[in-house]
């Protein structure tokens, strides 16, 4: 999941500003603070939005809040729960509706109007933050109720949001003395800066373009031709055909085009996003990231970054992670060496005379993936259309945990091309979901979730408005838009976010959700991956677009017999990445130059030299757009390990729909929020912690003994 961190690092900014929705009234006319009106408990007034409305609305929201605050910090009344902390969960509800706006004309609808309001709030908002948790009156009501006796008479969910706001009060600073509050305030503020910075960086340059030649397109799938050609309208040069520099135009046309010298030109276009010198260069802000971060982390008593970062995350430590990403690493390059050498002995079959570079790492893993499995995934792209996908995932949706979702029109949307459907269950409502699905010039690239509204019943029921956010190429009217297999999985990846959501049962907002550890919410994501290639889906949704013939059988077997093939190429590029940022993130505050830091830590690990890292340091958004995925990137491996065990459960009960499991998988995890302990939904679940050993399996890697 791909969501903007708005604030700085502190995670008590989200429970301040998470509960959008039911916002205390507005007093003025600015559309971006008034209430939500309309059906199903209100909802975003997208087409009241206007860029010049932005400022005002900040200012008026941020001062809202923090009068509500003051006004908490000043009770007469001695601490308790209700006075303190359940007024906090009632604070910054005009905030959160803000933030709502805020946080999608920053990812979907980034123009160079919006971008010059960035600029300017971004620093703004995490000077606030720091006001609220450098508030003493305010820390003193929470560590009151923290240490009170009266805590053990508290339900389980009020002791963990209590311990939630103690520890993210304490994370931040509050317990500093003055002058180190005032640094740290004056470090995040600097550092928004520098993310905003980086974010529009990237943006710029993932908006540029490669122009094709139709000798450039010699040989390749009439998808591509088409992608190209679509790309080009969007950007009204007529006529035109291109690759744009983002992963949906560049991975396809690397992974089946043969013109070699073409492919080597886009590739390197993409790899060095950020990294070209000029303007857009992200070099010089990585480093004044990393030292602010490391002279934040001492501050706060960490001796690095990543110790701060992990401190509440489900790994605990930065060594638990490395353990972990170690483990996997070595039979990962293993693989790819396998992998390589059956590329290279096609290459020198046809006599290529070349040694596999990267540009064609993926073009050549399609041949040995024909060869060793009479496997073209071309072939299975005509079955993969997006339309009867979405549909497939409605009905996994439905029978794991009872959705029923009915498309709806007439609420307002940011864009012509989002569309809404609510969601219930045995007849009661549960939330509405929002669907971005394409590509266009101002959004960022990949895919992600978003909640505009968590779910809570705290001062009354209100149910959840999540959205799913993609990149496909949008097809020429009344065409079916076909996807990759690798877009199919991520397109039920980020589903599974909005899952999570829309499944949450809790009491409040702050815990609801996707509201947990970074690297416990990739969790639920990553195992609704496995459901698209179930039977029940791949029988009825994954239809020729054609014909509405079900994919044949003969091609699902192969599917399934291919389905470890490159998981070396897999694993390898995405944990070159997590592992650079963790070793950035444990370097301390000494002076790094990304590059030179990026070649010789790759060089030590013994980096293949056929793969890149799946985000190289100068366009690494996860890491550097903002604290989210900061010394997390780990996170998806940790998550996986997760995933792989749960999953190992639905076959030890003989179905991937068996009602036992899914119902014990809702009421233990996908319910639950942060409202517990994550380790201690896994063992509700699994009864015992997670084993390496289902990973290890599902790559097809050696199982460690014992593991």
């Amino acid at each position: 999941m791909h969501r903007r961190t708005f604030l700085a690092a502190s995670a008590a900014a989200a429970a301040l500003a998470s509960t959008a929705g039911r916002a205390l009234a507005a007093t003025s006319a600015n559309p971006l603070v008034q209430t939500w009106t309309g059906p199903f408990g209100g909802v975003p007034a997208f087409d009241k939005v206007k860029v010049a409305d932005f400022p005002a609305a900040a200012e008026e929201a941020m001062a809202k809040n923090l009068a509500e605050v003051d006004a908490i910090a000043a009770n007469p009344a001695p601490a308790s729960f209700e006075n303190t902390i359940a007024a906090m969960e009632d604070a910054g509800r005009m905030l959160g509706d803000f933030f709502c706006y805020y946080g999608i004309w920053g990812t979907n609808m980034s123009t160079p109007e919006f971008q010059q309001v960035e600029q300017a709030l971004d620093p703004k908002l995490a000077a606030f933050n720091d006001k609220i948790t450098q508030n003493e009156a305010l820390f003193a009501r929470i560590e009151a109720v923290y240490t009170s006796p009266e805590k053990a008479r508290l339900t389980p969910e009020q002791q963990r949001l209590t311990w939630i706001y103690y520890t993210n009060f304490v994370r931040s600073g509050a317990k500093l003395a003055p002058a180190a509050k005032a640094r740290v305030a004056a470090i995040n503020e600097e550092l928004a800066g520098h993310y905003t910075k980086f974010s529009q960086n990237q943006l710029a340059d993932e908006n540029t373009w490669i122009e094709l030649t139709d000798a450039d397109l010699a040989g390749a799938p009439d998808s591509i031709r088409a992608a190209a050609a679509s790309n080009a309208s969007q950007r009204e040069l007529a006529g035109k055909l291109i690759i744009v520099n983002t992963r949906s135009s560049v991975d396809p046309y690397l992974t089946y085009s043969p013109v070699r010298a073409m492919r080597e030109k886009v590739w390197r276009a993409f790899v060095n996003r950020g990294d070209n010198g000029g303007a857009t260069d992200n070099n010089a802000i990585i480093g004044k990231i990393l030292r602010l971060r490391a002279e934040r982390a001492k501050l706060l008593g960490f001796p690095t970054h990543a110790h701060w970062r992990l401190e509440n995350a489900m790994a605990k430590n930065p060594d638990n992670a490395m353990t972990l990403m170690e483990a996997v690493w070595t039979p990962a390059i293993a693989a790819v060496k396998t992998d390589v050498a059956a590329m290279q002995a096609i290459v020198d079959a046809e006599k290529g005379g070349f040694k596999i570079e990267p540009w064609d790492y993926r073009f050549y893993a399609e041949k040995v993936r024909k060869a060793k499995y009479d496997l073209d995934l071309n072939e299975v792209k005509p079955y993969l259309q997006l339309e009867k996908l979405r549909e497939g995932m409605f009905f996994a949706a439905g029978k794991l945990y009872g959705f029923v979702f009915k498309q709806i029109e007439g609420l307002p949307v940011y864009h012509p091309d989002i569309r809404v459907w609510e969601v219930t269950r045995a007849g009661k409502p549960v939330g509405l979901w929002y669907f971005d699905p394409y590509a266009r010039p101002g959004k960022r690239s990949g895919a992600w979730m978003n909640a505009y509204r968590n779910q809570e019943r705290f001062r009354k029921e209100v149910t959840t408005i999540v959205s799913n956010n993609s990149n496909f190429i949008k097809g020429a009217p009344g065409e079916p838009v076909l996807i990759s297999w690798d877009d199919a999985e991520t397109l039920f990846h980020e589903f599974g976010h909005a899952l999570h959501g829309l499944n949450s049962d809790v009491t409040y907002p702050s815990v609801s959700g996707t509201s947990v550890a970074r690297d416990y919410v990739e969790f639920p994501s990553q195992l609704n991956e496995h459901w698209l290639t179930t039977p029940e889906v791949m029988a009825t949704y994954v239809v020729h677009h054609q014909t509405g013939a079900p994919i044949p059988q003969a091609l699902v077997d192969k599917i399934k017999a291919a389905s470890t093939f490159n998981q070396g190429f897999a694993t390898t590029e995405y944990l070159a990445s997590a592992l650079i940022d963790m070793k950035l993130h444990l370097a301390g505050d000494v002076d790094i130059d990304p590059d030179r830091f990026e070649r010789e830590e790759l060089t030590k690990l013994g980096m293949p030299s056929e793969i890149v890292m799946r985000h190289r340091t100068p366009q690494f958004g996860h890491v550097f757009s903002s604290d989210g995925y900061s010394a997390g990137y780990y996170s998806y491996l940790w998550a996986d390990t997760l995933t792989a065990d749960v999953w190992e459960a639905f076959e030890e009960a003989g179905s991937a729909y068996d009602p036992a499991t899914a119902g014990r998988l809702h009421d233990t995890i996908m319910s639950r929020g942060n409202s517990s302990d994550p380790a201690d939904q896994f063992r509700a679940f699994r009864g015992r912690d997670p084993k390496i050993g289902a990973l290890m399996r599902d790559r097809g890697f050696p199982v460690p003994p014992g593991a």
